[in-house]
């Protein structure tokens, strides 16, 4: 009898054994999933704050930005003095702008984040608050600019329009802008190539005498250029013939002092209104 109680102890002991360690198990589970909940929110805190923080420093530098101005504001007559207001007042606009865009991030974090805060609810508002209050005294600061008939080079956006509604600046804005620049880079946008008549051939550029007659040819032969900025190329030939076809009167070419042809185009938008492509044979 006395065995068969040992025996009963021991698995009992057993027993209370596995049942602490799926407790201990169970509570580290619990343990190591509130740490992970504890560190994204300090994460998403963190992201949230350095926002603010950027959002305040902007408004920071607007303020330093307009006291450069009043001081210069004092005697505007000259070149120097109107150049830097001008420079200050574009700094303003670029500040304000990233400030709008920063807020918009801000409450769209928000409202995707775990966090719930009134608190920081309420600090966004009252950097809108903050924001437009700024707007309205760069406003009145412009004014009495233009009163002083000092001009404001204003590039990007207008002063007039930083009381947009920050959440109109969407995705689909920032998407319409660069199609825009895209847009805006392929219209001056074009190509050029020279090379002997064999050189040529080899690159399928010219195919019985006919030039860029079929679409196989060889497009990274050739230099891409922005027609705005390239006015003349130089052809270290002192044989030279344009195959495509530009109007008359908008290049020259003539000879250098080596006696080597140079393009000159004097009237971009003619030169390239009928192909944006350009081969020139030289020998």
């Amino acid at each position: 009898m006395k065995k068969l109680f040992i025996v009963a102890l021991a698995i009992a002991g057993l027993a209370s054994c596995d049942q602490n360690k799926q407790t201990a198990d169970e509570a580290t589970r619990q343990r190591d999933s509130l740490l992970q909940v504890i560190n994204q929110k300090d994460d998403e805190m963190n992201e949230l704050m350095d926002c603010v923080n950027e959002v305040q420093d902007g408004f920071r530098r607007i303020n330093e930005a307009e006291g450069r101005i009043t001081v210069q504001n004092g005697n505007p007559e000259t070149a120097s003095s109107r150049g830097i207001i001008q420079e200050n007042m574009q700094y303003i606009q670029d500040v304000m702008k990233q400030n709008r865009e920063l807020i918009a991030q801000l409450q769209d974090k928000l409202k995707n984040s775990t966090l719930n805060m009134k608190s920081l609810e309420r600090t966004i508002q009252n950097l809108q608050a903050q924001l437009e209050s700024q707007n309205q005294r760069i406003q009145e600061l412009e004014a009495s600019l233009a009163e002083k008939n000092i001009v404001i080079a204003e590039q990007g956006d207008q002063i007039d329009n930083l009381n947009e509604n920050v959440n109109n600046l969407t995705q689909e804005n920032r998407q319409k802008s660069e199609t825009l620049a895209t847009q805006d880079k392929d219209l001056h946008t074009a190509w050029f190539v020279f090379g002997t008549k064999a050189e040529l051939k080899e690159q399928k550029i010219l195919k019985d005498g006919d030039v860029l007659k079929t679409g196989d040819f060889n497009k990274d032969y050739f230099t891409q250029i922005d027609i705005r900025v390239v006015k003349e190329i130089k052809l270290y030939s002192k044989s030279a013939q344009l195959l495509t076809t530009h109007p008359a009167g908008s290049y020259t070419l003539q000879k250098d002092q080596k006696g080597e042809y140079v393009l000159r185009i004097t009237d971009a938008n003619k030169f390239w209104s009928i192909s944006k492509y350009l081969v020139i044979r030289v020998k």
